[in-house]
């Protein structure tokens, strides 16, 4: 049972500048803390549990700061033949990641959890959902990709390419049921979760 109070501190657990972009066209007051976790796939993972778990354990952490806050948990992992493709870390590796994905098929698994701090459950405090983004990777060749390694460095990102960005056009096709999931803040699922909180996006009165 949530009380009925003041609209509650909205909190996006995470450091990105995407992230935050993407909340900020909500026009909800928010506030954005960096989580500390440790974001190592487990042993045996799959990577759609992978990335519920972390966006889980983001929101948690931040939560655990911020007593009676709504925290906004999110993570993403790219794989390809059902293999976790992870965030490069240097150019080589983003290199070795796009020579890879050319001309394939690579699914992004982007996953959402609404931490409600007002809730005393900790069983029922949680909304978690992934939502599915396959993306087509063009044939380039590896001048292409090196080129645009170059210019974007998108070495934090998992995938190796900012589809917000110059990456888009490494891409030929993106097949989603929410558009903003693959730049990694799924709205129309957070949109959903926040209005089951009881956030209001139209005031009509």
């Amino acid at each position: 049972m949530i009380p009925s109070s003041a609209p509650p501190r909205l909190i996006l657990a995470s450091s990105s500048a995407y992230r935050r972009e993407l909340l900020s066209r909500l026009h909800l007051p928010f506030e954005a803390i960096a989580p500390s976790i440790d974001e190592a796939p487990q042993p045996g993972e799959a990577p759609q549990d992978t990335a519920l778990r972390l966006a889980r354990e983001k929101a948690q952490a931040v939560a655990r700061q911020a007593p009676g806050a709504l925290v906004i948990g999110s993570d993403q992992v790219a794989t390809l033949d059902g293999l976790q493709i992870g965030k490069p870390g240097d150019h080589a590796r983003a290199l070795e990641q796009l020579q890879l994905m050319r001309g394939r098929r690579v699914v992004f698994h982007t996953a959402l959890c609404l931490w409600d701090g007002r809730v005393d459950d900790p069983t029922q405090a949680a909304q978690v959902e992934n939502v599915q983004v396959f993306v087509d990777f063009r044939d380039l060749p590896d001048a292409e990709l090196d080129a645009y390694l170059r210019i974007e460095q998108p070495y934090d990102c998992a995938g190796s390419a900012k589809n917000e960005g110059l990456g888009i056009a490494l891409l030929e096709r993106i097949e989603s049921s929410d558009p903003t999931a693959l730049t990694g803040l799924p709205l129309i699922a957070l949109t959903g979760m926040l209005r089951r909180a009881g956030l209001r996006f139209f005031d009509t009165e």
